[in-house]
């Protein structure tokens, strides 16, 4: 089973930007990655997705700010949060579906990070 590394997270003024890095171990290549994130006191949500020929879905409220980005020969999954709000501050969760079709990782995931938590002040 895959192991996934998150790192990135930490405090950043509203209209800023943080990185976010997941690593998946092992040969993990055809398989979708993508970040979900859960803010304090509300249902954990759906951020963005990469498939593994790097087709991309985000959600309505990262659309247009966050760039999520994959390097296949490293394993690892890019979320780049720019334009930070105050309500992006959440846990931000990196998961793998072993499917390589984007539509997939919506409804089930295989693999979990532990979480990196992402503040964002005024």
């Amino acid at each position: 089973q895959a192991q996934l590394v998150e790192s990135g997270g930490g405090e950043a003024q509203a209209g800023g930007s943080l990185t976010l890095s997941c690593e998946a171990s092992g040969r993990f290549i055809r398989h979708v990655m993508g970040w979900f994130r859960q803010p304090p006191g509300k249902e954990r949500e759906f951020v963005a997705a990469i498939g593994w020929q790097k087709d991309t879905n985000y959600a309505d409220s990262v659309k247009g700010r966050f760039i999520i980005s994959r390097d296949n020969a490293k394993g690892t999954a890019y979320l780049q949060m720019n334009s930070l709000k105050p309500e992006d501050t959440a846990l931000y969760y990196c998961a793998v579906n072993k499917n390589p079709r984007i539509s997939a990782f919506f409804t089930s995931q295989d693999y979990w990070g532990q979480g990196t938590l992402v503040t964002v002040s005024s």
